[in-house]
């Protein structure tokens, strides 16, 4: 890991980089293997010391920034943050690569199976009533679910069918000949 620390208004010290880059060891675990650059930023204002730590690696960027009045509390405060929020990516990429991979395995086990045609797959049972067409959209129209309604004509005596148009604004009306 490469360490940059600088100073704003505070003289940076030995004590201070060695105490900044032990620190930073805890961080360093997490990106084994990759090239992983370190700025250590302090700064003094009135009472209080601030410490901003940005660590660059080739994909991310991860940034803290706290103020103490004690600098070495500030630097501990943001290796707490920084080692969060770098959990917490990790994780989260652990996990959209296990999604993935499952993912895969879904649609490798669906190719395997052969698909289903010509065949009757469903089927559902319900009540047909005797009514009007008109009432018939009124029910469609109280299921926004569904696309029809099955009646029976209360004119005709035969089984219709209502549904909506694609519009979504209008009904078409199935109505058997015979």
């Amino acid at each position: 890991m490469n360490v940059k620390v600088t100073g704003k208004d505070v003289k940076v010290t030995d004590a201070i980089i060695e105490y900044a880059e032990k620190k930073l060891v805890r961080i360093e675990k997490y990106f084994e293997g990759t090239e992983v650059n370190a700025t250590v930023t302090i700064k003094s204002e009135k009472n209080s010391q601030i410490a901003e730590i940005q660590v660059n690696t080739k994909f991310d960027m991860f940034r803290a920034v706290t103020e103490h009045t004690d600098l070495y509390a500030a630097i501990d405060k943001d290796i707490d943050i920084l080692e969060g929020q770098i959990r917490k990516y990790k994780t989260k990429k652990d996990k959209m690569n296990r999604d993935d991979s499952l993912k895969v395995k879904e649609s490798v086990f669906i190719q395997e199976v052969k698909p289903i045609e010509n065949e009757i797959v469903k089927t559902l049972y319900y009540e047909i009533k005797p009514m009007a067409p008109e009432d018939a959209k009124l029910k469609l129209q109280e299921k926004p679910g569904n696309n029809f309604y099955t009646f029976i004509n209360i004119d005709t005596g035969k089984v219709n069918v209502i549904f909506k148009l694609k519009d979504s604004n209008n009904y078409g009306l199935v109505e058997p000949e015979a």
